[in-house]
């Protein structure tokens, strides 16, 4: 259970940490910070909600009436090389631009690393005269050789009459290094060849599942840089898949693939108020500051197998997708 926590938890700490350092941007002006913020967070976002999709299933067959698996279930959404980065164009922001005078770099995104450091300077009116500062970007977590976003939960599954099978996944709300992560989710999942007559003697089973989750967090920026009051993060994700499932029907290993589509979105809030100590907003209270939404849409693949040992049973499973994925799970039912 300690590694489910743990899981769980670095899900969040992936984003919120990454925007505990995002938070001196606010300098530069609220507007500057939203849409650096966007770009920055960009791929923890996305690959967090194709990684909450996956999970769902270990085989096309349904379980019969009133059987029931209960899972431990582990994700880990991969950042491919081009996500780690992104090209800042000063002319979509207001008063900013590089050192050298370039018109747009390469930068860090939470998942990068800037090497060397990259700085921007701010010019802005104080009213008696144009001044300008110097802000250091932040760095991702590419010096730390982490480039995924994992998920782990609990996962039931209940057979039903006609060929349908319930499912719900939980993780009671957990705090973890001042990050307050929690996370459920349901599906659906119905056997198509119960249609059939004879379908006992076919070799495989094909079926439909359509599932949701969603996770809530938040971090408290209890050592913010910036004065203020209830200065927190807070994170909602909600994730949609809607797959074809076929499987085999073997004594011992199965193998089990399925084609679908993964739909969702994640909000990330900076909230509290934050009085700005430097640049064009200087002298200014900021009260809930801004809040991002990230939509993805896009197609999945997964292949995997389902090996029975004794009283339980292992799954694993390859997802093809824009942030590829593997996930794991251990099942114990009959």
């Amino acid at each position: 259970m300690k590694s489910v926590l743990f899981v769980s938890a670095l899900l969040s700490t992936l984003i919120l940490n990454a925007q505990d350092n995002i938070k001196d941007f606010l300098r530069a002006g609220v507007d500057n910070a939203e849409r650096f913020s966007e770009s920055y967070i960009a791929p923890a976002a996305e690959a967090s909600v194709y990684n909450l999709a996956n999970g769902w299933y270990n085989s096309g067959k349904v379980k019969k009436t009133f059987h029931f698996e209960i899972s431990v279930v582990a994700n880990a959404a991969f950042v491919s090389d081009d996500k780690q980065n992104f090209e800042l164009n000063v002319g979509d922001y207001s008063n900013i631009s590089f050192p050298d005078g370039a018109q747009r770099k390469s930068v860090a995104t939470i998942f990068g690393e800037n090497n060397p450091d990259q700085l921007v300077i701010i010019e802005y009116d104080t009213g008696i005269a144009t001044e300008t500062a110097e802000i250091k970007l932040p760095q991702g977590l590419g010096d730390s050789n982490i480039n995924f976003v994992p998920s782990a939960y609990l996962q039931g599954s209940l057979g039903l009459i006609k060929g349908f099978e319930l499912k719900a996944r939980f993780l009671p709300e957990i705090e973890y290094d001042g990050t307050k992560t929690k996370l459920y989710g349901a599906a659906l999942q119905h056997e198509f060849t119960n249609w059939l007559k004879g379908a006992d003697l076919l070799p495989v089973a094909i079926s439909g599942l359509i599932g949701y989750t969603r996770i809530d967090a938040s971090y408290d920026l209890d050592e913010s840089s910036i004065a203020g009051a209830g200065q927190e993060i807070s994170s909602e994700m909600n994730s949609w898949v809607f797959s074809a499932i076929a499987s085999t029907k073997l004594p011992v290993i199965n193998f089990y693939g399925g084609l679908g589509f993964v739909s969702g979105n994640a909000t990330t809030a900076l909230k509290g108020s934050y009085i700005i100590d430097a640049g064009p907003s200087q002298g200014i209270e900021l009260i809930d500051p801004y809040a991002i939404k990230t939509s993805i849409n896009g197609i999945n693949a997964t292949l995997g197998f389902k090996l029975k040992l004794s009283f339980f049973r292992l799954n694993a499973a390859y997802s093809f997708q824009e942030y590829q994925n593997f996930n794991i799970g251990l099942n114990f039912g009959y």
